[in-house]
């Protein structure tokens, strides 16, 4: 997952995984990518686009 330089951190993305891969600090995400289903749900609530997945 890339996180953009414009993320408030403000942890939409990690109260929508359904599967809770996502945990977000202060300054900083954390992702479990192994366990990604790749349902894209975190990127699409994201409020500033801040997310995106790597090719």
């Amino acid at each position: 997952m890339i996180v953009k330089e414009y993320c408030m951190y403000c942890g939409e993305c990690a109260g929508v995984c359904p599967h809770c891969l996502i945990e977000v600090h202060e300054t900083s995400i954390d992702f479990n990518e192994e366990g990604c289903k790749d349902c894209g749900i975190c990127i699409k609530v994201c409020p500033v686009k801040a997310l995106a997945k790597e090719d």
